[in-house]
């Protein structure tokens, strides 16, 4: 029996409908790939689309909207045409049967959260021909796009795992947690992801975002894909992102890539309060995060103690120091000189009665609350007063540690990330008792240790771990939900996203074991139904599949 589509791998003329950035970038490259484009408007001629191969539906993601237009399309198309909606979250089924063409109706949702996004996700149904899906292949290939070709669920692969994460750091800067810059420094420089949250919503378009977001709640009724009302407000000013010259961000005309500081904004670059003079450095650890501090701050001029608990484990943190400095000078990064003179900063101890006279104190030590508490009662009574007390905690709060000394003002989260020599963020957690002046120091030190600091409030995983986190967790509960396989997704977010490095992969480098527990304090710090931790989650480290450094996780290692 014909379909009456006919297969065409060499498309010569497109239609696209309607004024969406899916739209104006298939437009776009069409044209640049020597494809004739018709851009037709909702209000304007369909007939227009006649002699077209393919028919673009480029709409906001409502579905009465694009079911009424798709129905349009399939009546002025020609019998042979390709019909492609470039939905992300709708039921594609459902809007095939609606258009009155299901055997026509192909979807391909091309990812736009940043230029190395290069991913076509094509969506076929049940009741859809073999030849027009591999038109839509064969063209998403011909523009440039890696294909992935998914099923039929709300939210594909990428819209399903971007949307919860965009709408969080959403909320994030919304309640006035973190600014819109430092969450996306924060996901940037901590995560190596080639935009920020806030800026990748302005480039998708702030009433995309909204309204994809909107369709997915109504699937999901997961509380991290309700819309931030934000979203809404903004989107009423016309704020609706890069290609309107004003989103989040204000941009110098719209499509522009200069962001430009708004007439009347606050400038929070300056510091009115004067710091701390911090001269000499105290680091208590032995592992490999304390060892890549005490480099970074002896590199950086400051005289450093640091504390182990035996002197065969000073020596081993003496040893370390010494190979790093060692590979730099072979780089040709450091002279012996330098290396020398960094050596000499630094001194180790056994006991934190030595870090009685140091200007800061930071803890490196194992990530358990009790352990730091007594810890910190320990530097309150050895360390002088004014000295900063700051713990490198990537997610127990701070102020239960400052709470058991009697100068809670002097206590500061500085969240470095490993491996602290090369990792340039830290992000600067206050406390309700941080006095102004701490912050003003550990401002000053991440810029005498030349690190990108990022502020935040002593909430549960701060910026980067309260958003990393939760979209890996999704990225698990999709597998559970069979939505695709672990190679699938982490192909597909790569592609679609231009992150360095997949969910699946990330968690068996951050080690499962290590993801779980900081899902667990997530869950504890929210209560959002959202955060609990997948089941496969906890399977694998039951399993004892810790990752790379078990040799296996959810990947098999050598």
């Amino acid at each position: 029996m014909s379909t009456g589509v006919k297969m065409s791998t060499d498309v010569k003329k497109i239609a696209v409908i309607g004024e969406g950035a899916a739209g104006r970038q298939i437009a776009g490259l069409c044209s640049t790939n020597d494809i004739e484009v018709v851009e037709v408007t909702t209000d304007g001629d369909l007939s227009e689309v006649a002699g077209c191969e393919v028919v673009f539906e480029a709409l906001p993601e409502k579905f009465d909207l694009k079911a009424e237009v798709l129905a349009a399309m399939a009546g002025a198309a020609d019998p042979g045409a390709v019909l492609v909606t470039t939905t992300s979250v709708l039921d594609v089924t459902d809007l095939a049967l609606a258009s009155g063409a299901p055997q026509h109706l192909v979807a391909l949702h091309p990812s736009m959260s940043t230029r190395r996004a290069t991913l076509a996700e094509i969506a076929r149904t049940p009741l859809v021909s073999a030849d027009a899906v591999a038109t839509v292949v064969d063209l998403a290939e011909r523009l440039g796009f890696t294909v992935a070709q998914v099923s039929d669920r709300p939210g594909m692969i990428t819209s399903r795992l971007l949307l919860g994460y965009l709408n969080h750091a959403i909320m994030m800067v919304e309640t006035g947690y973190a600014t819109k810059e430092d969450v996306d420094a924060a996901m940037r420089f901590g995560c190596g992801y080639p935009t920020g949250p806030i800026a990748a919503v302005d480039n998708i378009g702030l009433d995309t975002v909204a309204d994809s977001l909107a369709a997915l709640y109504e699937v999901t009724g997961e509380r991290v894909h309700a819309p931030a009302p934000i979203l809404k407000q903004l989107v009423a000013a016309g704020r609706t992102g890069k290609a309107a010259g004003a989103g989040f961000y204000s941009y110098a005309e719209p499509g522009s890539d200069d962001v430009v500081v708004e007439a009347g904004a606050v400038d929070t670059e300056g510091d009115s309060v004067e710091a701390r003079r911090i001269e000499s450095v105290g680091v208590v650890g032995s592992g490999t995060m304390a060892t890549g501090i005490i480099e970074v701050f002896a590199r950086a001029g400051y005289d450093v103690v640091f504390v182990a608990r035996s002197l065969e484990k000073v020596n081993r943190v003496s040893g370390a120091l010494a190979k790093s400095l060692d590979r730099q000078v072979a780089k040709g990064r450091l002279d012996e000189s330098q290396r020398n003179e960094i050596t000499g900063r630094v001194q180790g101890v056994t006991s934190v009665t030595g870090l009685g006279d140091v200007d800061l104190v930071l803890e490196a030590i194992v990530e358990d609350l009790d352990v730091k508490t007594e810890l910190f009662r320990q530097l309150d009574r050895v360390c002088k007063p004014g000295a900063v007390l700051a713990t490198t905690t990537s997610s127990l709060p701070v102020i239960e540690m400052a709470a058991v000394t009697e100068r809670p003002t002097d206590v500061v989260g500085l969240h470095f990330f490993n491996p602290a020599p090369i990792m340039k963020l830290v992000e600067i957690v206050s406390t309700v008792e941080t006095s102004p002046d701490v912050m003003a120091t550990a401002r000053e030190v991440c810029a005498k240790t030349r690190k990108v600091p990022v502020e935040c409030g002593d909430r549960g995983g701060f910026i980067v771990n309260a958003l990393l986190f939760p979209y890996l967790n999704d990225a698990v509960r999709m597998v559970e939900a069979h939505y695709a396989t672990v190679e699938k997704i982490d192909a597909a977010v790569k592609a679609g996203t231009g992150f360095p490095m997949g969910p699946f992969a990330l968690l068996d480098v951050v080690g499962n074991d290590v993801s779980l527990a900081i899902q667990e304090v997530l869950l504890s710090e929210f209560r959002n139904p959202g955060f609990i931790p997948a089941k496969i989650l906890k399977d694998v480290v039951a399993a004892g599949y810790l990752g790379r450094k078990t040799g296996r996780g959810f990947y098999e290692y050598a």
